[in-house]
């Protein structure tokens, strides 16, 4: 087996605490390099796929009750875009963690009636869930204001045929305003799923602490800086692979707005 070989069976999945527990500290190669950089950048996968997945549904209920005439429910959506979209999100990471860290670290009991639970939340101190929490709520408030956007744009002729032919109420929404909105913010969602996947670094310079040092593609980056006195390797393999990965998310959600547009022809999709 060659020495890169070797390298990559003991190191590829170091980051989720499998394979070869020590880091190199001498002999550092590239390969090396490569590969636990490529590892770490599992946890920004992670922080970005499962961000962006659950913030879409709650960007889409935040948008409607943006929309909403009900001020009980348009004036918490407001405040909510606002804040968010308003403070630095490395403030966000920071803040979160404090809060988190002065929840009981053992757990609460809620009692249910007929049996008692205890909830854990020593585990909201840790990155793979505060850290994503905080990832979701903020790609949740831009979401919600690109869709909010595209519901106000949605054309009032189509609605007025919805209304014409008597479909009303989550039909409607179903069948006509929400497939427009998604085509109408699909541009600039993408633009915001690429913002996130990039905004997952931040990780590494939140409060979050790495759990048993399994840390994301950053956190490798920085220690073979550290270790080899040379930042112009391990800094360029992270863009690297981020552009790769920003290109696949293009690639994909291309293939998606093309989906959504289907209908359209092909000269007016232009």
């Amino acid at each position: 087996m060659s020495a890169c070989a070797q390298v990559f069976s003991d190191y590829a999945l170091r980051s989720i605490g499998m394979g070869e527990r020590l880091l190199p500290k001498a002999d550092i190669s590239l390969c090396d390099q490569f590969v636990l950089i490529g590892s770490g950048l599992i946890w920004n996968i992670y922080f970005a796929v499962l961000a962006v997945f659950f913030g879409f549904f709650l960007a889409t209920a935040v948008a409607l009750a943006r929309s909403s005439n009900r001020r009980l429910l348009q004036w918490p959506a407001r405040a909510f875009i606002f804040v968010i979209r308003g403070s630095p999100l490395f403030i966000q990471f920071f803040i979160a963690y404090e809060t988190f860290v002065l929840i009981p670290k053992l757990g609460f009991d809620i009692n249910l009636g007929f049996t008692e639970i205890t909830v854990e939340t020593r585990w909201l101190t840790k990155a793979w869930l505060g850290a994503l929490i905080v990832l979701f709520l903020n790609t949740s408030a831009y979401t919600a204001q690109i869709f909010h956007g595209a519901l106000m744009s949605v054309p009032r002729g189509d609605i007025e045929a919805a209304d014409a032919i008597g479909m009303t109420g989550f039909r409607k929404f179903r069948r006509i305003v929400f497939p427009a909105m998604l085509r109408l913010a699909w541009p600039s969602y993408t633009n915001e799923a690429i913002f996130l996947f990039h905004a997952t670094t931040l990780v590494f310079f939140s409060s979050f602490p790495a759990w048993r040092q399994k840390g994301d593609a950053l956190y490798y980056a920085s220690y073979f800086a550290d270790k080899t006195f040379d930042p112009f390797i391990p800094y360029p393999i992270i863009a690297g692979y981020f552009v790769i990965f920003t290109l696949l998310v293009t690639l994909l959600f291309s293939r998606v707005g093309k989906r959504l547009n289907r209908h359209i022809p092909k000269e007016r999709r232009q």
